[in-house]
């Protein structure tokens, strides 16, 4: 059996779910095979942080915001990120500690919609740096190999 891929999901990709309308959306789909344990959702408490305030920004209920933070401390693996390991990589702070958290938690794929990190080149130190649709492509081609 192969190892399931780690990943870290930007919070456009949590809000991109929250908001979809669409029972076929890609990011839903994601959420999805995350609590199929298809793969390890790695999020750190910055992430979780920001998470809840665009949430209620974009105006989900209480009770929806709660729903998604508990889905997380439940079945996320949690990554502790300390201050000095975040780099001053991309122009946005909170992007900075996203791929901090990737890294600190040996992630295979950080997921974003965010144009900022196009600057990385789709890669860093190993991790590759993809939207929604390529790592569900990937995670489908798992679910194609034999055993």
């Amino acid at each position: 059996m192969t190892k399931r891929p780690r990943a870290v999901f930007d919070t456009n990709v949590f809000v991109s779910a929250s908001l979809s309308k669409n029972a076929n959306s890609p990011t839903r789909e994601l959420l999805e095979r995350w609590k199929r344990n298809e793969f390890i959702l790695l999020v750190c408490n910055q992430i979780a942080k920001e998470l809840i305030e665009i949430l209620s920004e974009r105006g989900l209920t209480a009770e929806e915001i709660v729903d998604q933070i508990s889905a997380l401390a439940r079945s996320a693996e949690w990554v502790i990120v300390p201050e000095e390991k975040i780099e001053d990589l991309l122009s946005d702070p909170d992007d900075n500690v996203v791929v901090a958290c990737a890294a600190e938690g040996a992630a295979n794929y950080l997921v974003t919609y965010d144009p900022h990190f196009d600057t990385l080149g789709g890669n860093y130190r190993g991790i590759k740096i993809v939207k929604a649709i390529p790592f569900l492509e990937a995670l489908r081609r798992e679910d194609d190999q034999p055993g």
